[in-house]
């Protein structure tokens, strides 16, 4: 088994164990559940930001512990000061080390937040609603297309936006009208090694109508700049950021250098 199949396996237990403490209901009563969603593709499309969804990750699969010291808030926040478009926060706890609580504590943020988990239920689509996400994630390595559409379509009625993950040109299927945005991952899940070409390759076989996102293996201001002109307008950027002991200030140097051109 790999990777994503041993994180789903979790997941599936996890979301169990949540529907008996905490039920569909409880999550409806919470305080975020029917807040006004800050729309992440607005946000993309306003050149005036940077197009970065700026993550906050404390540790993965492959890199073990990537930053445990810095807090959520400080970070969240040094990232909007700096031009963030958007941020991604992680919820998984398991294998990513995340929680709701550090969503909630972004929430005091004005910005659209991702909710970044593995997503398999609608459930915690209700879940991401109560958190106080705007977006949620889809990933076809780990859905059928059918799947992926009723989820999406669960999202679109809470008024949450879609961000669906692809990995290859099989997973092109996976896209349907309920989906807001396509984000193509450099990184397969399935062994964790990064191709930056993977978005280029993909990028022109994504619908004219789906906003565009890279996603990992991007440290360079260049890269950025490269993804630019092949239509992209989202760059998801954590780990270039989270390993440095002072996650804000690299983002800002990053900013600076992006704005260097």
């Amino acid at each position: 088994m790999n990777i994503l199949d041993t994180i789903i396996e979790c997941k599936k237990g996890e979301v169990a164990r949540n529907k008996k403490l905490v039920s569909l209901y409880e999550l409806q009563q919470q305080e975020h559940f029917n807040r006004q969603v800050i729309s992440l593709k607005s946000f993309l499309l306003d050149e005036s930001k940077t197009g970065i969804i700026a993550e906050f990750k404390r540790r993965s699969p492959s890199k073990g512990i990537i930053n445990d010291k810095s807090d959520v808030l400080d970070v969240t926040t040094a990232y909007i000061k700096y031009g963030a478009s958007g941020l991604s926060v992680l919820t998984d706890t398991e294998f990513f080390g995340g929680s709701a609580d550090d969503l909630l504590k972004a929430r005091l943020n004005e910005i659209p937040i991702l909710r970044k988990d593995f997503i398999i239920d609608e459930y915690q689509l209700a879940e991401a609603r109560a958190m106080g996400a705007d977006v949620i994630l889809l990933i076809a390595a780990c859905l059928t297309p059918h799947r992926v559409q009723e989820l999406a379509f669960f999202a679109k009625s809470l008024k949450l936006e879609v961000l669906l993950e692809i990995h290859n040109e099989a997973e092109l299927q996976h896209i349907c009208d309920e989906v807001d945005l396509v984000g193509v991952n450099n990184r397969d899940l399935k062994t964790f090694s990064v191709d930056i070409n993977r978005s280029i390759e993909l990028s022109r076989q994504i619908p004219a109508d789906k906003i565009k996102i890279a996603e990992s293996g991007i440290d360079n201001a260049g890269t950025i700049n490269i993804f630019k002109q092949a239509g992209f307008k989202g760059f998801l950027m954590g780990e270039h950021f989270m390993k440095s002991e002072d996650p804000g200030k690299a983002f800002e140097q990053f900013v600076k250098k992006l704005k260097q051109g």
